[in-house]
């Protein structure tokens, strides 16, 4: 009985620390993989949206879905489970994320009568790309990880700015499309010619040949300005837009697609302010030899101990407040800034 007891909890201790620890290598390694899905599933969410790739390779794309909501499914079990907080954890921005982005592939595998409207199916869909969010809370763990003394500072800012690009990217692209490419794909015109039909037939006279419009302010969208026919190509628009490049080659005609290309010209600035920063700390430490943290790196002709000191910035400020005091003289600083921390509190215990 007590071995099943200490098996069980062995057992439970593992899987917390899997999905709890940041020290822990198994968080790590879990975390490394949901990342990996996540790119799977925008991967495919983007590419479903080619008519061409959903006929040839629509069970490749269930497949993908498949695994990546029952990996999804399973690491929200997991963190709602050993969060020292359940109910916190559910309500929390980060819960609700998981939970959303997993939530809608459920709905839409049930096919609910309610849920065969056009512009339901488009909300779920949209809701999906909620995911890439959870790359939001990988970078704010690398945020933290920069002070760590194993950690390359320069490698890990980089990292989280790709993951914020790749954010920015896949959500503003895919509401482009499903706020106004949606309006005139395939599936929509084909919706829309049909209730034309049914309400001609009605009345008795010939159909009209449908044209998509803007829901808010009722304008037509001619065929020659039906550009974000795809995610794919709505990211061409995105990546150009965030680059301030603007060839003019695509460009929002609704009121929706005109408010989102706003925030993401705008998020491209902040994202081109990240970078520059980036870039400039980056030639900082290569040119001039200082850290990531605005000191300078230790000279190679320092005398004994300068180096030391520099990697504790603390203990060399305590010490010189000391020597400025006169409670201990320079040349003493040195010689206690190069021992241990038990070994320095007990030569300052003596004076």
């Amino acid at each position: 009985m007590t071995v099943a007891t200490s098996s069980e909890s062995n057992l439970s201790e593992f899987f917390r620390r899997t999905f709890t620890d940041p020290h822990c290598s198994r968080y790590v390694q879990w975390h490394n993989l949901v990342n990996v899905f996540i790119f799977l599933s925008c991967s495919t969410l983007a590419l479903e949206t080619i008519d061409v790739y959903t006929e040839n390779y629509a069970l490749a794309f269930d497949i993908v879905e498949f695994s990546s909501l029952a990996f999804f499914t399973i690491d929200y079990i997991g963190n709602l489970y050993y969060a020292k907080r359940r109910w916190q954890y559910f309500f929390s921005f980060w819960g609700l994320v998981d939970l959303l982005s997993i939530a809608p592939s459920f709905f839409m595998m049930l096919n609910l009568t309610a849920l065969q409207g056009t512009k339901v199916l488009r909300l779920l869909r949209v809701i999906r790309v909620l995911r890439v969010l959870k790359l939001a809370r990988e970078a704010m763990r690398q945020i933290s990880a920069v002070d760590d003394e194993n950690s390359n500072p320069i490698v890990a800012n980089l990292r989280i700015y790709f993951i914020a690009l790749f954010s920015v990217m896949m959500i503003s692209s895919t509401l482009m499309y499903y706020v106004e490419g949606h309006l005139y794909s395939a599936e929509a015109i084909a919706h829309g010619q049909e209730l034309l039909d049914v309400a001609a037939k009605v009345g008795g006279h010939e159909a009209a040949a449908f044209l998509p419009a803007d829901p808010i302010s009722g304008i037509v969208i001619p065929e020659d300005k039906r550009f974000f026919t795809s995610i794919p190509t709505a990211m061409w628009w995105t990546i150009t837009t965030l680059t301030t490049t603007g060839y003019g080659d695509l460009y929002p005609v609704t009121v929706g697609g005109r408010i989102i290309a706003g925030i993401t010209m705008l998020l491209g600035l902040v994202l081109f302010g990240i970078l520059m920063n980036i870039i400039g700390k980056t030639i900082m430490v290569v040119l001039f030899g200082e850290t990531m943290h605005g000191e300078s790196a230790p000279s190679k002709t320092a005398p004994l101990g300068l180096g030391t000191l520099n990697q504790d910035s603390r203990k060399i400020a305590a010490l010189l407040i000391l020597a400025e005091e006169g409670v201990i003289s320079h040349t003493r600083v040195t010689q206690l800034a190069s021992l241990e921390t038990k070994e320095l509190e007990l030569a300052l215990a003596k004076i």
